[in-house]
């Protein structure tokens, strides 16, 4: 009677090579084991336990560096508190409804937000929760050995085998020196060899967690600690890094005026120059400014020159130049002649060609003909290079090539002692009134550098002198930058290795058969199914093969092949085929 049948004893061997198998293919990662799922044991250890176990898990930090990737949208698309609160009351005038809803839920302050900095910290425990853990495995992975062979490698995905006449000794002692230099990490275990190959790829992907967590405190750090302020300097002015000294100005929480870095600087010039023709006409070839600056209160004076992107480093702090105007200089004279204002006046740009508006504002020392205290306000317009009457009202080109300033002339209160804040560059005419032409119309003029307008009635004079450049810089302290490049880059190098290096084990068991001839098989297992392991696997067998041959099988040598010439020599085996995965190879 022909035929097998499956016994108990069989199923019990079965089971005893599936523990084998799993022995061997276990630690090819840190990963924690999947438990099954369960509700926690009842009491708070037990709740707590669980939670730990869940806000540790992968599944739960890939969630939460999502839910920080939608939470940061908002950010992007609503206007920010702590960037630009003109915008976030623009807002709220323009959307009543909407205005008070987007404030309880703090999206005009989204990375200051409770909930933002829930997800933030959670995410921050939930690595180093996963990290601490598989770190120590890890090393413990390090000082260990590649496990032995299963007791049956013909169940491993990847498999060879061939029969040789060398000792089982000198096979295993070859296969050894074999992997030690393809930089296996081996050792003999028995009557095989155990080689694993691949470290590199849980070095990766614990160097990307780490990453991120380098990434996530520079983050935190730079924002709690940062700060950024403005300030617009005219040819020969000078800036002291306090705060006091600045246009604008904000920082982070924790940020105090201790931590400003001290220097000071001067704007010796500025120099920029612009394309004269083709279609690039007006873009700027030369954007520099020269500064004479000094660090700490008795530092020696320095020369540099600050070109765009091309920062003054002082200490953590960075001065980027960021911008760059006109400011024409004004002469005011009273009704007697005398000077009561003169100083060049920083005008904003509105286009590329530079064309620039502001205001000039006499606050004290004028008297009217009658003699009575006035002050005065000039809307100014100015451009660069004026086109002529039957032009747009509009610059040509950015460069001083026709400079014209265009003023209207107003008296009455300026609205600067009332103690309400006013920009500098906007005229508040509520209490002003305009001066009148001889036509009963806004006195305004169209002068070119050294021209005067008189004021009608005998009021004074101004006098457009001459044209200043100014230049605009920022003032940046950015803490733990240098350290988020650091933690990105590892991040990109850790992620690559993960993705890219496998981890995988090779064993060679070489034994002495019934027959007296060496029987060697070979076994290759990876964290995952990939061709890299039957092709490396067939590579070494290939090598191995060479120094240990095969033997002649014992049916070819006891039977010889009748179709062979007398005196022919027995077939030589071919050497083992470089196995394919998930097949068996002999």
């Amino acid at each position: 009677m022909s035929g097998t049948m499956k016994t108990g004893s069989d199923t019990a061997a079965d089971r005893a090579d599936d523990q084998d198998l799993g022995a061997a293919g276990s630690q090819l990662s840190t990963a924690p084991q999947e438990e099954t799922a369960g509700l926690p044991a009842l009491g708070p250890v037990g709740w707590a336990r669980w939670f730990w176990r869940q806000l540790t898990s992968m599944r739960v930090a890939l969630l939460l560096l999502l839910l920080l990737s939608l939470g940061a949208i908002p950010g992007s698309l609503i206007p920010q508190t702590n960037v630009d609160a003109s915008k976030v009351a623009d807002f709220e005038n323009r959307h009543s409804f909407l205005a008070p809803v987007y404030d309880k839920l703090g999206l005009f302050h989204v990375y200051g937000s409770v909930w933002f900095s829930a997800i933030y910290i959670l995410l921050f425990v939930s690595l180093i929760g996963c990290i601490v853990p598989r770190t120590w495995q890890f090393v413990g992975q390090l000082r260990g050995r590649p496990p032995g062979a299963p007791r049956r490698l013909t169940r491993l995905p990847a498999y060879t085998s061939w029969r040789t006449e060398a000792e089982p000794e000198q096979v295993r002692e070859a296969a050894l020196a074999l992997l030690k230099r393809r930089r296996f990490r081996a050792h003999l275990a028995g009557d095989a060899v155990a080689a694993e190959k691949g470290y590199l790829r849980e070095v990766g992907n614990l160097a990307f967690h780490i990453a991120l967590i380098v990434m996530l405190t520079a983050f935190a750090w730079g924002q709690l600690y940062k700060s950024e302020g403005d300030k617009l300097i005219v040819e020969g002015g000078g800036f002291s890094n306090t705060l006091t000294q600045y246009d604008d100005f904000k920082s982070g929480s924790l940020f105090s005026q201790d931590d400003l870095d001290p220097f000071s600087f001067t704007l010796k010039k500025f120099t920029g120059t612009y394309e004269l023709t083709g279609p690039n006409r007006g873009t700027p070839r030369t954007f520099q400014a020269d500064l004479s600056y000094n660090e700490g209160a008795y530092g020696k004076g320095r020369r540099t020159t600050i070109k765009v992107n091309e920062p003054l480093r002082i200490g953590d702090s960075k001065v980027y130049l960021v911008s760059h105007g006109y400011a024409p200089v004004l002469t005011v004279r009273d009704s007697k002649g005398k000077v009561v204002y003169r100083d060049a006046v920083p005008l904003l740009p509105l286009d590329s060609n530079v064309t620039s508006s502001g205001a000039a504002k006499v606050m004290d020392g004028y008297r009217n003909a009658q003699g009575v205290k006035e002050q005065l306000g000039f809307q100014a317009f100015f451009l660069p290079t004026y086109g002529g009457a039957n032009t747009a009202v509009v610059s040509q080109f950015p460069a001083l090539m026709n400079p014209v300033l265009n003023l209207a002339a107003y008296h009455g209160d300026l609205g600067v002692d009332a103690g309400i804040p006013q920009s500098v560059y906007q005229l508040d005419k509520t209490n002003m009134k305009g001066f009148k032409n001889s036509k009963g119309q806004l006195l305004r003029e169209n002068l070119k550098p050294g021209e005067t307008m008189q004021l009608p009635g005998g009021a004074g004079s101004v006098t457009f002198d001459k044209v200043e450049e100014w230049a605009g810089f920022q003032v940046t302290r950015q803490p733990g930058s240098g350290w988020a490049l650091g933690g990105a880059v590892a991040a990109i190098f850790g992620l690559a290795a993960s993705l890219f290096i496998q981890r995988r084990r090779v064993w060679v068991r070489a034994v002495r058969g019934a027959d007296g001839v060496t029987l060697v098989e070979m076994g290759g297992l990876g964290r995952s199914e990939s061709a890299k392991v039957p092709e490396e696997l067939g590579d070494l067998a290939g090598i191995l093969y060479d120094q240990a041959p095969g033997a002649p099988d014992p049916d070819t040598s006891d039977s010889p092949d009748p179709a062979s010439e007398p005196g022919d020599d027995t077939p030589i085996p071919d050497p083992p085929v470089a196995p394919s995965e998930g097949a068996e190879t002999k």
